[in-house]
């Protein structure tokens, strides 16, 4: 993983006013990856959009980390099924047309 990808979380957490506790809660429920560097944690610049909607539920939306949990799991479970009914009309589509 190169350097140029990562944020440090302690900067991160100061620029959005909120403590390193909410980025290792979520840590630990796996909604995202902390990369420790020679003892400093960073986050990859992949995860700002989940990482800022997580925010968002949090502090303006009041959700408790484990309520993030469960939307992201059913926003997962949405995405999937979205996906699986586009591959199925995708296929209906070939027999329509024959």
């Amino acid at each position: 993983m190169e350097m140029e990808n990562l944020i440090p979380a302690n900067e991160f957490c100061i620029n959005h006013q909120i403590e390193i506790s909410f980025i290792s809660s979520l840590q630990e429920f796996g909604l995202i990856e902390v990369i420790v560097v020679k003892e400093t944690s960073y986050i990859d610049s992949g995860q700002l959009r989940k990482l800022e909607s997580f925010l968002r539920m949090h502090y303006e939306m009041d959700i408790n980390i484990e309520g993030i949990e469960a939307i992201t799991h059913l926003l997962e479970r949405a995405e999937l099924m979205q996906n699986e009914i586009t591959s199925l009309k995708n296929k209906l589509g070939l027999y329509e047309d024959n």
